[in-house]
């Protein structure tokens, strides 16, 4: 859920309409693409005055579109346009692809790209080895931090000071989510130390199990993660660390190879 803005901000320089625009955009999520202004309302904890302001906008600049025949409101095509910038200059995700889809193909599974997004992590890339319904992660799909392989390596890869202040901020939020996830966080991290990847067996999709591998260097400040996830009737036991986490540590380590050539070039 979208956390509630309140009107006024401790910060002069905050622009409070931005934000609560930003709110709106952000309510919308994978399985509800049509929102009525009073969802839109109770979701942001904004007035129903203040969201028919919002969507008119919003619709005016192409980011929603109403939906006449539902009476409600949709993600509008000039949202596509925004990222557009973002997906292109990440010269990583062209780079990779060739590599990752091989080893889509090779597991029966998906081979993504992920980087961070506040206590998320945010699929830039993914390639399906594997025709499951069920499990199709795209470009843009959100994981948890605590709850995905992608997010335990990242969380170990980190600075301590930053992991440990974004573990203490979702300790803080769901205590009960925390002592669920708190022994997978440290079978992760001494997989990561003794090993360099993190695995989550069934916690993000219990159907699913996942690796995942973070590159040594960031590329443009950001620290990427690379994973592999497979349907769990694909795998055999002990599969996804004898047989997928090898290959993982491999292509990322082709990767970095091929940056390194490239910025020698």
């Amino acid at each position: 859920m979208t956390t509630p803005l309140g009107d006024r901000h401790a910060d002069p320089a905050f622009a409070t309409t931005l934000a609560h625009g930003l709110s709106v955009l952000q309510t919308f999520r994978h399985g509800e693409p049509a929102l009525s202004n009073r969802e839109l309302s109770d979701r942001t904890g904004l007035s129903k005055a203040t969201i028919s302001r919002l969507t008119y906008t919003l619709v005016q600049r192409g980011l929603l579109r109403y939906d006449s025949s539902l009476r409600r409101y949709r993600l509008g095509t000039a949202l596509l346009s925004l990222s557009y910038p973002l997906l292109a200059s990440i010269k990583l995700r062209q780079l990779a692809r060739p590599l990752m889809a091989r080893l889509a193909e090779a597991a029966g599974g998906s081979a993504s790209l992920g980087m961070r997004h506040g206590q998320h992590m945010v699929y830039v890339e993914t390639c399906r080895g594997h025709d499951a319904v069920a499990f199709r992660p795209d470009i843009g799909a959100m994981l948890p931090l605590l709850q995905s392989a992608m997010g335990r390596a990242w969380l170990a890869r980190a600075d301590a000071a930053e992991a440990d202040g974004l573990l203490r901020a979702l300790r803080q939020q769901d205590p009960a989510a925390w002592q669920c996830m708190a022994a997978g966080w440290e079978q992760a991290r001494r997989d990561y130390a003794a090993h360099g990847y993190c695995v989550a067996e069934g916690y993000w999709h219990a159907d699913v199990h996942a690796v995942a591998v973070p590159m040594r260097r960031p590329v443009d400040g950001q620290v990427f993660v690379f994973n592999c996830g497979v349907p769990v009737r694909r795998l055999r036991a002990g599969d996804l660390r004898r047989r997928i986490a090898p290959r993982l540590l491999t292509l990322v380590a082709r990767v970095e190879k091929l940056l390194e050539r490239q910025d020698a070039a």
